[in-house]
């Protein structure tokens, strides 16, 4: 296990990530990727995939590509813990939004960076906030913003958790799959394209549900 985080860590980009050359962000991937190395790996992609939802900076996807190399055949059961963790991790940045913007909330989103797109979200939850979670849930949109969001702007939870539970689950899912069925040589592909595929598929997910509107 410890050869392949050793791996992973030489590469630059994952999952179309391009912040690991600055000082906190690179301690904070190389920390997330160290648990790998750990019988504690599945705990730590919980708490991690929960984190992310809410707060953390680094994104899950490292740590579980990293546990679905090493132990391939429990690559779907990584990604079922990540989908738990990260959709619960949503139902917390929910709940800041909701309750503690002003004193938490406001801090997150400025010390991230994301002052503009919170105020993008506003908008996107006015016209369809299913389509905005399931958007930000599958792709690399950072999907703590949204889930804050939510309970900011009193998005229905319901639709929180059903969006999230669809796009996180198909994210991670899609991830083990690959690895489960192409190895661990499929680690490139991913670190590559993942995010492309991912955008293209969701836009085809969108137009299908647009077509199936007008056609019912």
């Amino acid at each position: 296990m410890k050869r392949v985080a050793e791996r992973i860590r030489k590469s630059d980009i994952i999952q179309g990530f391009h912040f690991y050359s600055f000082g906190f962000l690179r301690r904070m991937y190389d920390w997330t990727l160290s648990w790998a190395d750990t019988k504690y790996g599945a705990i730590a992609l919980f708490l991690i995939a929960f984190a992310e939802s809410s707060f953390f900076p680094v994104p899950p996807d490292i740590l579980l590509i990293a546990l679905c190399i090493s132990m391939h055949k429990k690559a779907f059961r990584f990604a079922a813990i990540c989908t738990a963790g990260s959709v619960l991790g949503g139902i917390f940045g929910y709940m800041i939004g909701y309750g503690l913007y002003e004193t938490v909330g406001k801090a997150i989103i400025l010390t991230l960076g994301y002052q503009e797109q919170f105020i993008a979200v506003g908008r996107m939850y006015a016209e369809n906030g299913f389509i905005a979670i399931l958007g930000a849930a599958f792709t690399p949109i950072p999907y703590k913003v949204f889930t804050i969001a939510a309970g900011v702007w009193k998005l229905n939870i319901i639709t929180l958790v059903t969006a999230s539970l669809i796009g996180r689950g198909l994210r991670f899912m899609i991830v083990a799959a690959l690895i489960y069925y192409f190895g661990a040589r499929i680690k490139t592909f991913i670190d590559k394209y993942f995010n492309i595929l991912a955008i293209v598929f969701f836009v085809l997910l969108i137009g299908g549900f647009i077509i199936i509107k007008r056609v019912i």
